[in-house]
C-alpha cells in the first residue's frame, strides 16, 4: 500500500513537472503574479499590525489622531490593495491561458494520432471512448494547472511567512506552523484515497459516452426494432454507476474538504489564545498579535490552492493514463520518398499477390490475390457474402496495407507514395454513405476550393443534379445529420459526386450504388466510361445490369480470385457465378 501511495504521489508530481516544461513562459509569469499576490498579502498584515500599533492603540489612548495618519494608512492600506488586484488579475490571465494551451495542444495530439493510426487500430477501439478520450479525458488531465501558480506562489508567500514570524514572535510562529504538517498530511491521505475513485468515474465517464453514441448512431435500428427501452435500460443502468462512482468522489470531498477548510482557522485561533496570554503577561504586544492573526487568516486561502492541486492531481493522472495510449500508439502507415505517378485519364492497376488477415482472424481475409486493371477501364468484383470485397477495395486506396504482395499504382507500390499523394489520385465511394449537417455544395467540396461550375459538372456524371436543381436553395440546402432529408439513392449520388469532382485517376466503388435505379446506375457509370479522360473505375457490384457495363469482372471466392473475365465468360464457366448472379436477378425480379 505504501509503495502504491509512493507512486502516485511521484507520478503527480512528475505530471506536474511535465505542464511546467510544456509551457514555461505562461507559467513563469503565472507563479511571478501569484507571488506579488503572496508578497502583498503578507504585506498586507504587516500594514494592518502597523497602523494597530502606531494609529489605532494611541488613537484609542488620546482619543484623538491626525488627518495625516489617516491618510497614510488609507493610502498603505490601497496600494497593497491594487498590487494584490494586479498580482490576482496576472496568476489567473497566465494560469487560464496555459491551461487552454496544453488543452488544445493535446487535443490536437490526440486528433493527429487518429489521423495516423490506420484503420485497423480504430476498429479495436469504441467510438465513444476516442471522444472521451480527445475531450473529458485530455481537459481532467490538465484540470489542475488553474490553480498550479496559486500554490507555487502560496509557497513563496508560505516562505516569507515563516521568516516574518519567527522575526515577530517566534513561540506564536511554532504555534501557527503545526497547521502545515497536518495540512500536507490530510492532503496526502486525500490523494490516496481519491485516485482509485476518480480513475474509476473517469472510466464511467467514457462508457457512459461510449454507449450514448452507440444509440444514436444506431438510431434508425433502436426505433424500428422497439429497442427503445432496452437502450434506455443499458444507458440508465452505465448512467446509474457512474452516478454512484461520482457519489464516492464526493463523499471522500465531502469528508475532507471541511477537514482543510478547518485547520487554518484552528491555527489561527490557536495563535489568538495563547497570543491574547502573552500580550497580558507583556511579553508581546498587540500590534504583532494582531498582524500575526491577521496573516493566519490570509494564508488560509493560499493553503487551500495547494490542496486544490494535490487533490486534483488523482483526476488528472486518471484522464492522462487514458489519453497515454493513444499518444503512445504505434502502427501509423507508413509512406516512401515517391510522387505519384504523373499522368492525365485513369490510372493503371496492378494486384500482385495479395494477402490480408484481420488481427487475430486465424484465416486470412484475402489471399494470392492477383489481377490488373487497364487504364481508363471498368472491373467489376464479385463474389459471395465474405469472400474479402469490402476487404480488396479499402487495400486499393490504402485503408489498410496488404499482409503479403503489392498495389500497384501505374506500377509503383502504393507502400512507396508519399502521404497525400495517393489521395490526389484515387477516390473511394463506400456502402455506408455518410453526409455532414451541411449544405449540398459543402458536402460535394469538403471545404475545397472547387468552383460551382465544377460541383455541377460532378453532380451531372453522378445523376444527382436533377434532385439538387429542385431542391429548395440548390448547392445551399443543408441535407440535415447524415443527410436525414435525402432519399438513400440521393445521399449515394452525393457521395459519389464528391468522389468525381475530384477527378480521381482510379475510382474504387463499394456496392456504392445499390440504393440508385439500375438505369440511373447504368447512366453513372457510362458517364465516368465515355469522359475526355476515362477514369479507371473498381466496383464491388451484386446486380447482373452493373456488372454487364463492366470491361471485365473479377470472381472472388473465399479471399482467392479464382476466375476473371467478361460476364458473359463468367456465366459460361464458372458456377458459383452464375448461381450468385442469377440468384441477386431473380430477387429483384421478384422485388
Amino acid at each position: 500500500m505504501a509503495r502504491r501511495r509512493d507512486a502516485v504521489v511521484r507520478r503527480g508530481l512528475r505530471h506536474i513537472g511535465r505542464a511546467i516544461a510544456e509551457q514555461p513562459g505562461m507559467f513563469t509569469l503565472a507563479v511571478l503574479a501569484s507571488s506579488v499576490y503572496g508578497g502583498m498579502t503578507v504585506a498586507s498584515a504587516w500594514v494592518i499590525g502597523s497602523i494597530t500599533r502606531r494609529v489605532l492603540l494611541p488613537a484609542l489612548a488620546t482619543g484623538a489622531t491626525t488627518t495625516k495618519a489617516l491618510v497614510l494608512a488609507a493610502a498603505a492600506i490601497l496600494g497593497v490593495a491594487v498590487f494584490k488586484i494586479v498580482g490576482i488579475l496576472g496568476r489567473r490571465l497566465f494560469a487560464g491561458i496555459m491551461g487552454y494551451r496544453l488543452q488544445a495542444d493535446y487535443r490536437r495530439r490526440v486528433t493527429g494520432q487518429y489521423l495516423r493510426l490506420p484503420l485497423s487500430w480504430h476498429q479495436k477501439h469504441p467510438t465513444g471512448q476516442l471522444l472521451s478520450n480527445a475531450n473529458s479525458d485530455v481537459e481532467s488531465a490538465w484540470f489542475f494547472v488553474s490553480p498550479l501558480p496559486f500554490a507555487c506562489g502560496a509557497l513563496v508567500m508560505i516562505a516569507i511567512t515563516v521568516v516574518v514570524l519567527f522575526l515577530t514572535d517566534p513561540l506564536l510562529a511554532v504555534v501557527g506552523l503545526v497547521v502545515f504538517p497536518l495540512v500536507f498530511l490530510v492532503n496526502f491521505l486525500y490523494s490516496q484515497v481519491m485516485s482509485p475513485r476518480m480513475q474509476r468515474a473517469q472510466q464511467l465517464r467514457a462508457e457512459v459516452s461510449e454507449i450514448a453514441h452507440e444509440s444514436f448512431d444506431a438510431a434508425l435500428v433502436v426505433k424500428t426494432l422497439g429497442q427503445e427501452a432496452a437502450e434506455t435500460e443499458r444507458f440508465a443502468a452505465r448512467a446509474m454507476e457512474l452516478r454512484d462512482g461520482l457519489v464516492a468522489v464526493g463523499r471522500v470531498r465531502g469528508l475532507f474538504d471541511p477537514l482543510m477548510e478547518a485547520l487554518p482557522s484552528l491555527g489561527t485561533l490557536a495563535v489568538l489564545l495563547i497570543g491574547a496570554q502573552r500580550v497580558a503577561a507583556g511579553t508581546t504586544d498587540a500590534g504583532d498579535l494582531v498582524s500575526i492573526a491577521y496573516l493566519f487568516t490570509l494564508l488560509a486561502l493560499p493553503i487551500r490552492a495547494i490542496g486544490w492541486v494535490l487533490a486534483d492531481l488523482p483526476r488528472a493522472l486518471a484522464g492522462f493514463d487514458r489519453v497515454t495510449p493513444v499518444l503512445d500508439a504505434t502502427g501509423e502507415t507508413p509512406y516512401g520518398p515517391d510522387a505519384a505517378p504523373a499522368g492525365t485519364g485513369g490510372a493503371r492497376l496492378g494486384v500482385s499477390d495479395v494477402d490480408f488477415a484481420f488481427d487475430g482472424s486465424s484465416r486470412p481475409t484475402l489471399s494470392g490475390v492477383t489481377f490488373d486493371v487497364a487504364a481508363g477501364s471498368t472491373v467489376a468484383v464479385v463474389g459471395p457474402t465474405g469472400s474479402g470485397k469490402s476487404t480488396l477495395a479499402g487495400l486499393l486506396v490504402r485503408l489498410v496495407d496488404p499482409a503479403g504482395g503489392a498495389v500497384l499504382l501505374d506500377g509503383i507500390d502504393l507502400r512507396r507514395l508519399r502521404e497525400g499523394e495517393l489521395s490526389g489520385q484515387a477516390a473511394f465511394v463506400a456502402q455506408g454513405t455518410f453526409l455532414f449537417d451541411d449544405t449540398v455544395r459543402g458536402n460535394v467540396t469538403l471545404g475545397a476550393d472547387f468552383s460551382d461550375e465544377e460541383v455541377w459538372a460532378a453532380l451531372a456524371v453522378a445523376a444527382a443534379d436533377g434532385f439538387v436543381h429542385a431542391l429548395p436553395d440548390g448547392l445551399d440546402t443543408r441535407v440535415g445529420e447524415r443527410g436525414a432529408t435525402l432519399s438513400g439513392g440521393q445521399r449515394q449520388r452525393l457521395a459519389l459526386a464528391r468522389a468525381v469532382v475530384r477527378r480521381p485517376r482510379l475510382l474504387v466503388l463499394d456496392d456504392a450504388t445499390s440504393a440508385v435505379d439500375p438505369a440511373v446506375e447504368a447512366r453513372i457509370l457510362d458517364a465516368l466510361r465515355t469522359s475526355e479522360q476515362p477514369t479507371t473505375v473498381v466496383v464491388v457490384a451484386y446486380r447482373q445490369a452493373t456488372i454487364a457495363l463492366a470491361d471485365e469482372v473479377v470472381w472472388l471466392e473465399q479471399g482467392r480470385a479464382l476466375a476473371r473475365g467478361s460476364h458473359e465468360e463468367l456465366l459460361a464457366e464458372v458456377p458459383g457465378y452464375a448461381a450468385l448472379v442469377r440468384a441477386y436477378s431473380q430477387a429483384e425480379v421478384t422485388a
